[in-house]
């Protein structure tokens, strides 16, 4: 199934990440896919929010994952722009997280695909300058594998 969503403000960008927060499930997988700036840490914090998670939820740019545990469930906030090798991925026992108590979103996770459960939200993120400098076009499709 796949759903679009369209933004028009970084809190509306939130809100929506936060509305996602709020209903995910231990052991769900959310990918996010997007270009540098558009919006994908935004989304992130929404969701962090709808988890409970009260400190501030940052890019994990250069740690590959970044663990929050003061929700309602662990959220594993995982950017993988940087990795290298898949290899980087297993040294830090990545099935633990995507198969664990917790969410996980993945930035970038197109660069890491063939490591991605089957079972997952794939969010694709997209500006449109014409609709707008904040306009962002949102789109979720569930993965059933």
């Amino acid at each position: 199934m796949k759903t679009i969503y369209e933004t028009y403000s970084q809190e509306e960008t939130e809100r929506l990440g936060r509305q996602m927060g709020e209903s995910a499930k231990a052991g769900d997988v959310y990918t996010l896919i997007g270009d540098l700036g558009v919006g994908k840490t935004v989304f992130t914090k929404g969701i962090a929010a709808g988890l409970g998670i009260t400190e501030p939820v940052n890019s994990p740019t250069f740690t590959i994952v970044q663990v929050y545990e003061d929700g309602r469930i662990p959220f594993y906030h995982f950017d993988v722009y940087r990795i290298g090798d898949i290899e980087e991925m297993e040294e830090i026992g990545y099935e633990d997280y995507f198969y664990g108590e917790g969410l996980s979103i993945i930035e970038w996770a197109n660069l890491i695909e063939e490591l991605l459960p089957g079972c997952r939200k794939d969010i694709l993120i997209e500006k449109d300058l014409e609709k707008g400098f904040d306009y962002r076009k949102i789109t979720i499709t569930d993965i059933e594998g």
